[in-house]
């Protein structure tokens, strides 16, 4: 049985997977064909994820599921562009546009 902890954001339950670099990355609970990250149990039961390739395709044992970063409401709402900026704060869009000329 999956274990599933509940995201600090947005409160809905995570799958949280071990990747090949060792970092901790919370998926979607269940399985997600669009999604691009295997995750499989490997034999001590840790439940492991990568990101499968060309050179390495998704394997028998292996499910894609979606990252919970790319469906996460709360995160979603934090990396929309905001429409005004706040007072005191100012664009260099302007400025940064002629730096690359």
């Amino acid at each position: 049985m999956k274990r599933l902890l509940p995201c600090r954001d947005c409160r809905r339950p995570v799958l949280w997977t071990i990747t090949e670099a060792g970092k901790r990355m919370a998926v979607d609970p269940d399985p997600d064909p669009a999604g691009n990250t295997a995750v499989w149990r490997d034999g001590t039961g840790a439940v492991r994820s990568r990101r499968p390739s060309a050179e390495l395709p998704l394997t028998g044992w292996e499910r894609l599921y979606m990252p919970h970063v790319a469906t996460c409401p709360t995160r979603t709402e934090q990396l929309a562009l905001p429409g005004a900026l706040p007072p005191g704060v100012t664009s260099l869009d302007a400025h940064r546009r002629k730096k690359r000329r």
